[in-house]
């Protein structure tokens, strides 16, 4: 069974930096794409990034050119190294399998914007 951790979020202000990580178990989780998805406030849940398998990243034009998305298959772990962020990248941030899998979902990781 897998699972994923989520760590490294916290306040920051605006124009900073965070490093996030999500941390897996199980070998599903080096053969399957991999995603961050955010959720904040009164809004649905959407994909942030996602990487394949081998390393090809994609993001939602609002991130794109400021967070980096990146896995370590040795290490079960990606991370979403996220830059210059702004108050609207308030969330909590979770990853799972991209497509994500119900079951997959974990307890994610808040993330504040704010001076």
């Amino acid at each position: 069974q897998v699972r994923l951790v989520e760590s490294g979020g916290g306040l920051v202000q605006p124009g900073g930096s965070l490093r996030l990580s999500c941390a897996g178990s199980g070998s599903i989780f080096r053969i399957n794409a991999m995603g961050w998805y955010r959720q904040a406030p009164g809004k649905q849940r959407e994909l942030v990034a996602s990487i394949t398998n081998g390393g090809s990243a994609n993001y939602v034009d609002s991130v794109r050119d400021r967070f980096t998305i990146s896995r370590d298959n040795a290490k079960n772990t990606v991370y979403l190294q996220m830059n210059s962020v702004k108050p609207e990248d308030t969330a909590v941030y979770y990853c799972n399998l991209h497509p994500p899998l119900f079951a997959y979902w974990g307890q994610g990781t808040q993330v504040t914007v704010s001076s």
